[in-house]
């Protein structure tokens, strides 16, 4: 009911405006319009897509000397016909097989042969895990579930303090949009027209950055304290051993990402490996059933149609707004303000930052960025660069209390009870880092941009 109500009134609102002939020149003030309108939407729990469709019908009738959606029909179609985004489906029946699979009981227990000595022990093995198993989900939601339904009953047996344990699971979950394949920038490059290839390997570099200081701060954290969980010995027979339950992951890494980097094969037909190889491996392990692909499909249906919707509703506002050149002009007002370019960009940052506390990552990204990339490039920033910027960015709102999903998730898998602060407390640091990165990736862009100027053209 609240819902309907909201969309009559903005309907009411739009033929208003449209009667009163509301001026052609989109300008500060019409933003300010829109943002509010969608605010109100967001905050009265309409769903994404029909906010921001509803919105570029609004932004159309208030604001257009000429209608423009009728062409809305013409620009949705082209956008759902574009063969990078056949990726995204691919990409999540991928994870959802593994997720089924067993393979990352396996992963996790192989790793913990490895890290489970350093001081941090299984805190260190939190971290790589979710990172190598991002490299095969594409999702953070779905690396966090995977990992720590996984991880959740070893910390049952230990002292490790279950703040620090949620943290360490919920920040290594997040790397799943950072580390390729993320699902993150299929969208963003198709939005932007950006290579979705040098996104990836500009992920690549930027998700080992990340992982490192995760791991470098819980080594630190665990020397600083007085007394250390023991360490444990482990021959190295057993480690060398336990390598082969780390293959088959390895194998399909190298399977998908490989083929990319090489320039082998695009993104969209990795993705397509990436499925037969998980199917392989799903039924070398003898998970391969048709239960198991029914519940993968549906789940994968489930999520493709839920991001599919958003990203046409995206496109359609993208449309109205670059029409009315709403963009252009914003972009020209930012870079005739007397601000140097890292100042603007840092405005930037704290605003995704503060609009990440309340609203979903994904979300975030395709309400903004329309209206942001064109200031972005007008400042010269480098479409890659940003790129990985603004999924850094995605990933801290998906941390960030109180409205983080991955936090909840988590919360939800607790088999111990515990209140939700436990998570919120234990991820901050992790946030902390998270902002550190940034900064680093702000102070030295060739970090991340060296590896995308090797590849293949």
């Amino acid at each position: 009911m609240i819902t309907m109500v909201f969309l009559l009134l903005l309907l009411l609102l739009a033929v208003f405006l449209a009667a009163t002939g509301a001026g052609t020149a989109v300008g500060l003030t019409e933003l300010m319009v829109l943002s509010l309108v969608f605010m109100v939407f967001f905050l009265s729990g309409i769903y994404v897509a029909a906010a921001l469709g509803m919105l570029a019908l609004l932004a159309d009738l208030s604001f257009a000397s000429r209608p423009i959606h009728p062409f809305i029909g013409q620009v949705a179609w082209n956008a759902s016909i574009n063969f990078v985004l056949v990726a995204v489906p691919l990409f999540l029946l991928m994870g959802e097989i593994l997720l089924r699979s067993g393979l990352s009981d396996r992963l996790y227990r192989a790793l913990n042969t490895w890290f489970g000595g350093l001081p941090g022990g299984l805190l260190h093995t939190n971290i790589v895990a979710c990172s190598i198993f991002s490299a095969v989900s594409g999702s953070s939601v779905a690396t966090a579930a995977t990992i720590g339904a996984v991880a959740l009953p070893y910390f049952d047996r230990t002292g490790y303090s279950p703040r620090l344990v949620l943290g360490s699971l919920a920040a290594g979950g997040a790397l799943g949009n950072l580390i390729p394949p993320g699902i993150t920038f299929i969208v963003y490059g198709l939005l932007t027209d950006t290579s979705v290839g040098k996104l990836y390997a500009a992920g690549f570099v930027a998700g080992f950055v990340v992982a490192a200081l995760f791991m470098l701060f819980i080594f630190a954290y665990s020397l600083a304290r007085t007394s250390y969980e023991a360490r444990s010995v482990i021959a190295w027979g057993v480690r060398f051993k336990s390598l082969l339950d780390l293959l088959p992951t390895m194998l399909l890494i190298v399977l998908v990402l490989g083929t990319i980097y090489a320039g082998v094969a695009t993104p969209t037909e990795a993705a397509a490996l990436g499925v037969v190889g998980a199917v392989a491996l799903a039924a070398l392990s003898r998970r391969l059933t048709l239960p198991m692909l029914h519940a993968s499909v549906r789940a994968t249906a489930r999520t493709t149609s839920m991001i599919g919707l958003i990203i046409l509703s995206a496109f359609a506002l993208n449309f109205v707004l670059s029409r009315l050149r709403l963009p252009q002009t914003l972009a020209a007002m930012v870079t005739a303000l007397a601000l140097p370019p890292w100042v603007v960009m840092a405005l930037i940052i704290v605003f995704y930052m503060a609009l990440g506390t309340f609203m979903e990552g994904f979300s975030m990204m395709i309400t903004t960025l329309p209206v942001v990339f064109p200031i972005v490039t007008a400042l010269g920033y480098d479409p890659v660069w940003f790129g990985v910027i603004l999924t850094m960015l995605v990933e801290i709102a998906l941390i960030s209390p109180p409205d983080g999903m991955v936090m909840y998730v988590l919360q939800g898998m607790r088999t111990r009870p515990g209140p939700i602060t436990d998570v919120f407390t234990g991820v901050l640091p992790f946030l902390g880092l998270y902002a550190l990165g940034i900064l680093l990736l702000m102070a030295f862009p060739r970090l991340v941009l060296w590896l995308p100027a090797l590849m293949v053209r």
